[in-house]
């Protein structure tokens, strides 16, 4: 019975604790999942959501694993994987991201994200991928990456700086590095491949690293993709590089590496890419490189070609950009499985090799800026019948060599895949092949700088997808094909430099993706078709040195987007019209040696991207606008030869020009340095100004002369003056030197403020007072009484006619005081005028 009670009481133990831990566990998915949910939404908060797919979706009424990019776990039921790539968000990366500390992969490229990666990122320990490549985040990557489980950090294509953290390096997980196209800088450490023995791809090209190749390269015995391109490591690139035998892709290329390529890279099997161009390499490719499928190298290697004997890998070989010369062998032909063959850009002599036809899958062939030949000036070009049998052949190119000849008649065989032939600089003869129309898939076709004659035959309108035709500097002659006008795609036009005549196709306004039209150095002649000017989105118009006119104003404000202008030599007879200022792309503008007549517009003051201008050589007249002051990047101006007339504006770009600008007007000036005469306002102010430094330099020495005689006069009348009175009052009890100022204080002071027991006596027109001053001098003063008629009158002459008198009996006045009260009223001034005089008890 007491076992029973036990195991009963037991049972009811368990069966609480069981109960308690599963509604903690409730509340803590609960608590979770609110986590969760509130770390989304402060980041929906944080980015805009042009296509609202968050906004649609992520709401409180649906659940939160099912919103769109969200994914949970199926055990604990937390958010465990974030994938919002490509969908063009735009934002900051919050900080409550590091909540979610069940996520596992993190994707968030291919948007607009900007500012810098929070810190609290650093949280997401369980991070397997971090995906935040192809946005705007800039500053540096967090400090401490400690991500035990992180096997992908992928940040490439974004504007980070600063260096690389250690602790990325320490990861012992990772797999995959990807930080190119940054700004980051530092080196990498040397004990990378001791950390990270599992990196399989480490991208860093585009960067701003420096320092050397790690030396213990040769112990990432798993890596498959090393790409430094673009950087600034130096020194040599280390032997023990051949012991990545699992390698695919080596780039090192666009540094500053130094020395040998390292016979090692030949045990490199597995190869596919190896790019170690634009450093400073030297000495000769070692025969063992060829072992590998794809060589990329341009740097200044030199020699000849080593021997290709067995090079059953080779898929690329770029090597154009070195010293290498002698012949190409005719052993090239070995690498059977030759793709892309680039060897321009060297020394290379001689035949180009028949042989090249056994590259069946030959795509690209680059033999330009070589010094190769053929048999014969007037023979056809063999070489070209031998690639016939490269079906796969898309782009060739032997432009700069002297081969002379003339195209085969077979040239229609080539492969029509052929995307680009490129023969510019040859020497070429003889007459453009009627089959030249074979190539519907053509692109680029140039022809130039040739000795081609005969005229563009008419088939060229098989070219349906020719953006390039460039025929410019040979010979050709006829008219101008109307045949082109079916041309939709083409992008650039050039024919100058050679002998067409007769009008300028009507049709060419159906060219509507033309951006460069070149057809200057001609014969052209005939008006210029007014469809020209709906070519709104070209960017070079030359019609140079031709026979064209124009019977209506040039109005070229219908191109949006003109960069260079160049109508010169022709014979254009029209104004220029004020809707040219509209052409706010103009840099480059050549009106000369025509027959423009009438105002130079003020609106071409507005061409503020304006470097070239050359209106010389016409019938302008006026003046030159001072407007074209504020074409601030102006470097060249030729308005010389024309009728204009007035001042030179001086300001702005005017200060860079030279008299050489502005020759051969009618009535043109301006300042000396010019050549052109003083403009008469300038005249007339130069004489003004010189008037009045006359005055200012005679008459001021006249004028201070006078004043300094007026002044000793003036001295001399004074001392003259007190003398006299000096003389006169040497008999007088009070010698008049003691005469002073004295207030109105002080004499109300003096009098015990003029109290009867001080006066003395009274008259007609005022009272005397006895009194003493301050200085123990006794003085009778009287004061008039203003009220009364005469009084002003009286003071007048008293104070005259006693300061003169002399006589012992005659009391002396020794000063007068006159206190003056300003009233503010119409009656004037109130005066209280008091006679000063000695005063004796006797008296």
């Amino acid at each position: 019975m007491h076992l029973k009670v036990m195991n009963n009481t037991y049972f009811h133990f368990l069966a609480l604790f069981f109960m308690q831990r599963f509604m903690v566990s409730l509340a803590m998915v609960g608590r979770n999942l609110t986590t969760d949910q509130f770390a989304l939404h402060q980041f929906k908060g944080h980015i805009l959501d042009p296509h609202n797919v968050l906004t649609n979706n992520w709401t409180a009424s649906t659940y939160v694993c099912k919103w769109i990019g969200v994914s949970c776990g199926a055990n604990h039921n937390r958010v465990t994987s974030l994938n919002l790539a490509n969908m063009n968000l735009t934002g900051t990366i919050p900080p409550h991201l590091g909540n979610l500390s069940f996520l596992l992969n993190l994707d968030l490229s291919s948007n607009d994200f900007y500012g810098h990666l929070p810190k609290e990122i650093e949280q997401l320990r369980r991070l397997r991928l971090i995906e935040l490549s192809n946005n705007r985040l800039n500053g540096g990557i967090p400090q401490t990456l400690d991500m035990p489980n992180l096997e992908i950090l992928s940040l490439a294509y974004n504007h980070l700086s600063g260096q690389i953290p250690s602790s990325v390096f320490n990861v012992s997980s990772l797999k995959r590095i990807f930080l190119h196209s940054n700004s980051l800088s530092g080196s990498l450490p040397d004990d990378l491949c001791v950390y990270l023995p599992k990196l399989e791809a480490f991208y860093s090209r585009k960067n701003e690293l420096s320092g050397s190749i790690l030396s213990s390269i040769g112990k990432c015995n798993n890596l498959r993709y090393l790409n430094l391109f673009g950087n600034q490591f130096n020194g040599s690139i280390p032997r023990n590089i051949g012991n990545l035998t699992n390698l695919i892709e080596l780039d090192v290329g666009l540094n500053n590496f130094e020395g040998e390529i390292p016979e090692e890279i030949g045990n490199l099997f597995r190869l596919v890419i190896l790019d170690v161009g634009h450093n400073r390499l030297t000495g000769q490719i070692p025969a063992s490189i060829f072992n590998i499928s794809s060589l990329y190298n341009n740097s200044r290697v030199s020699g000849n070609l080593p021997p290709m004997i067995n090079v059953p890998n080779l898929e690329v070989l770029l090597l154009w950009g070195n010293n290498l010369s002698g012949n190409i062998p005719n052993y090239i032909s070995n690498a059977s499985m030759l793709r892309f063959l680039e060897l321009g850009d060297n020394y290379f002599s001689g035949l180009i090799p028949n042989t090249l036809g056994n590259l069946r899958h030959l795509e690209r062939l680059v033999l330009a800026n070589n010094h190769l030949t053929t048999e014969s000036a007037t023979q056809e070009w063999r070489f070209i019948s031998s690639l016939t049998n490269c079906e796969n052949l898309t782009g060739l190119e032997v432009s700069s060599n002297s081969l002379k000849g003339i195209l085969p008649t077979n040239f229609g065989n080539l492969s029509t895949s052929l995307q680009m032939f490129i023969a510019s600089g040859c020497e070429l003869g003889g007459n453009i092949p009627l089959e030249v129309g074979s190539f519907c898939y053509m692109l680029n076709l140039d022809l130039s700088n040739n000795k081609l004659s005969g005229s563009v035959p008419a088939t060229v309108r098989g070219l349906k997808n020719i953006q390039a035709l460039i025929l410019s500097a040979n010979e050709l002659q006829g008219s101008i094909p109307e045949n082109i006008c079916a041309l939709k795609g083409l992008y650039k036009l050039e024919l100058s430099f050679n002998k067409f005549y007769g009008p300028m196709p009507a049709c060419l306004d159906n060219l509507t993706s033309l951006r460069h039209l070149y057809l200057g150095s001609n014969q052209l002649s005939s008006a210029i078709p007014p469809t020209l000017w709906s070519l709104k989105d070209i960017l070079q118009l030359d019609l140079s040195s031709n026979y064209l006119s124009v019977s209506y104003p040039l109005d070229a404000g219908n191109f949006r987007a003109l960069t260079h202008l160049n109508l010169s030599r022709n014979l254009l007879m029209s104004d220029i019209s004020s809707t040219i200022g509209g052409l706010q792309t103009l840099v480059s503008l050549d009106l000369s040696f025509n027959k423009f007549y009438g105002h130079i517009p003020e609106s071409i003051g507005k061409l503020i991207s304006l470097v070239f201008m050359d209106l010389s050589n016409n019938n302008l007249s006026g003046v030159i606008p001072k407007s074209l002051e504020k074409l601030s990047n102006l470097d060249y101006l030729n308005v010389s030869f024309n009728r204009l007339k007035g001042e030179i504006p001086t300001g702005g770009c005017f200060r860079n020009f030279s008299g050489r600008s502005f020759l051969k007007n009618d009535a043109l000036c301006g300042p000396p340095r010019l050549l052109v005469p003083p403009c008469k306002s300038s005249i007339h102010r130069n004489s003004k100004m010189t008037t009045r430094l006359s005055v200012l330099r005679y008459g001021l020495p006249a004028i201070a002369s006078l004043t300094i005689i007026i002044v000793l006069l003036f001295c001399l009348h004074r001392k003259c003056r007190n003398r006299n009175k000096n003389t006169q009052a040497v008999n007088g009890e009070l010698d008049l030197k003691t005469w002073r100022r004295i207030s109105h204080a002080e004499l109300l002071q003096a009098t015990d403020g003029f109290g009867e027991r001080n006066m003395l006596g009274s008259g007609s027109f005022g009272s005397v007072y006895k009194g003493r001053l301050l200085d123990g001098t006794d003085v009778a003063i009287k004061v008039f009484n203003l009220q009364l008629e005469g009084a002003f009158r009286s003071f007048d002459i008293e104070c005259e006619m006693m300061s003169k008198i002399l006589h012992r009996n005659i009391v002396k006045i020794i000063t007068c005081c006159s206190n003056v009260d300003f009233k503010a009223s119409r009656y004037g001034y109130i005066l209280k005028t008091i006679f000063l005089t000695s005063y004796k008890e006797s008296t």
